[in-house]
């Protein structure tokens, strides 16, 4: 079997020349240089006002570019195909709206663990940079009876809760006003989908095997497989069965909905439906007062030849955001202005250089930060293959390739540059290279948590137990942007307990460090080993049989072995 036939140049720059052709077919927008990021070009008509910041994976169009415009985004940051964007380009997105004059920035994000991890450090970055800005995660689809920790993903939803908080902005309100707005709007959506052929990304072989006659009933917008499988029924039994679920009161994820309530109505083509056979569906009867219907390509799945049903409770208020006016191109508006001629670029914000390229003094912690961080880069190097395996029974097979890819950058810097004398810089030094190099997930993670721990260690304040609350705080970060506990099987079953026994560090004498330190290590190897024995309920392998998953964390190994690798060098 060979990869799908895509009408497109290259599977390298699809993503670029699709940003590009929606660029040049609509005045308003614009692009962020260097970044894949779609702005409004009248970015000074923000001033005073909040802004709205969204944005995913590629493969989704219209989404999220489609809907950037007055009355709806004022910017959306693109990933590639169905792959988080990178918290950079995110944190650029959100410093040109900041020094556009905006009041406050409002995150949108969908519940996805790369995109929160990857918004959420870039929101964290973004307030050290004195910046206000908040963040709604929509979660909205009802597929699972049971949802796991990963939670509801969010699907087509967003863009509803993108036309209200945009309608919103553009009338003045306040950030907090929107927030707690969408946030009770958010109780009344829900989502479901249906597809009768997987699909593909550019350069792959399709994402599931769906034989013919067959569907697939609430799948995502990835390419993942969904909650059951059935043949393939007319377009009303379809869509009763669907509305049946959605509003099961016996599913956890069901949405309140009774006979004539008001509500609007999105019928979402996937992508590869036609308009006859997406017109059919629209004429199907919810069992509830259809106050507004749209009908067409919304938030795609590449050519999934499929579709979803959002249905939100709508009163009057809601309705009249709803119908207020947008420039947004994919929101049933075109641009009517002349395209020729208009600036598709806009310059990078100033944000001044990066920890890395900074120029740092030494200090007398120097000498032994640079030794420990060159034994940790080893230690990442030799278990590159055994985190591979590991990591080969619940994930992609890459957890030692993205902390090799870490170390090598770690290694790389070490060459060329002194190690600060605060250790507070030399995190945010580490913060910002496992941001670019590392990638993924972990490198969101290890950015996040170095990020939050800097501001605790200074060259006056670096004693054991700055380092122990630097750590704890590392730690609070990443759980809450990761939206993993401890017992969830992922680097935190290692972390969390060497950070409790660290914080004794906090009250103990200097004699009795050692051996705490040594403690923490122990607990961390014990939590990682332990890892094989949990159910994932966050991160990639959350969506794997559990009996499938028997060997240890891969991340939870990693971090063990930098803490004793850490420990081996202070003895």
């Amino acid at each position: 079997m060979s990869p799908q036939k895509k009408l497109i140049n290259s599977v390298d720059s699809c993503v670029d020349e699709a940003l590009c052709g929606l660029i040049r077919a609509n005045a308003g927008l614009s692009l962020l240089q260097g970044h894949r990021v779609v702005l409004r070009s009248d970015l000074d008509n923000l001033r005073g006002k909040v802004a709205l910041l969204s944005g995913g994976g590629s493969g989704h169009e219209p989404a999220h570019g489609g809907y950037v415009g007055a009355g709806m985004l004022s910017a959306a940051v693109a990933g590639g195909v169905f792959a988080s964007p990178p918290p950079a380009s995110i944190l650029a997105a959100i410093m040109s709206l900041h020094n556009a004059g905006a009041s406050g920035i409002l995150l949108i994000v969908k519940n996805y663990t790369g995109d929160r991890l990857n918004f959420g450090l870039a929101a964290e970055q973004a307030r050290n940079h004195g910046v206000t800005v908040d963040m709604v995660i929509v979660a909205e689809d009802c597929a699972f009876d049971r949802p796991s920790k990963a939670g509801r993903r969010g699907l087509c939803g967003t863009i509803f809760i993108h036309k209200l908080a945009g309608a919103l902005a553009e009338e003045g309100s306040s950030l907090d006003q929107i927030v707690a707005k969408v946030t009770e709007v958010l109780k009344g959506i829900g989502t479901l989908g249906v597809s009768l052929s997987p699909c593909s990304v550019p350069g792959c072989l399709p994402s599931f095997n769906l034989p013919p006659g067959d569907m697939e009933l609430g799948l995502g917008i990835h390419g993942e497989p969904g909650i059951k499988r059935s043949k393939v029924a007319s377009a009303d039994e379809v869509v009763k069965t669907m509305i049946d679920h959605m509003t099961n009161p016996d599913s956890q994820s069901y949405l309140p909905l009774k006979s004539g309530d008001s509500v609007v109505l999105c019928v979402n083509n996937l992508g590869a439906l036609s308009c006859l056979e997406m017109a059919v569906v629209t004429r199907a009867n919810l069992g509830a007062v259809v106050a507004r219907v749209m009908s067409g390509s919304f938030m795609t799945s590449l050519e999934m030849a499929g579709m979803s049903l959002t249905v939100m409770r709508a009163n009057e208020e809601i309705l009249r955001l709803f119908d207020a006016k947008t420039a947004a191109p994919a929101w049933p508006n075109l641009s009517t202005a002349r395209v020729s001629g208009h600036s598709y670029i806009t310059g990078p914000p100033a944000m001044g250089t990066r920890p890395q390229d900074d120029k740092h003094s030494e200090g007398p912690l120097s000498p032994v930060m640079r030794k420990s961080l060159e034994r940790v880069c080893s230690t990442l190097l030799e278990k590159q293959e055994e985190l591979n395996s590991l990591d080969r029974a619940a994930g992609d097979g890459d957890c030692g390739n993205t902390h090799a890819q870490a170390a090598r950058a770690i290694q790389e810097w070490l060459q060329d540059h002194v190690v600060p004398g605060c250790p507070g810089k030399l995190l945010s030094v580490l913060a910002g290279l496992v941001q670019e190099k590392m990638g993924g997930s972990s490198g969101a993670l290890y950015s996040l948590f170095l990020t939050a721990a800097a501001g605790h260690v200074t060259e006056g304040r670096s004693n054991a137990a700055a380092w122990a609350s630097a750590m704890h705080a590392g730690t609070q970060a990443m759980r809450r942007y990761g939206g993993a506990d401890p017992g969830d099987r992922t680097m935190l079953d290692a972390l969390c307990p060497a950070v409790d026994e660290l914080m004794k560090l906090t009250t103990a004498p200097p004699g009795g460090q050692m051996a705490i330190l040594q403690a923490a290590v122990q607990k961390a190897a014990s939590g990682a080993e332990e890892t094989r024995n949990l159910t994932a309920r966050a991160g990639r392998a959350s969506y794997i049989a559990a009996e499938r998953v028997t060997l240890p964390d891969p991340g939870a190994v990693a971090v063990a072995a930098i803490l004793r690798a850490y420990t081996d060098k202070c003895q």
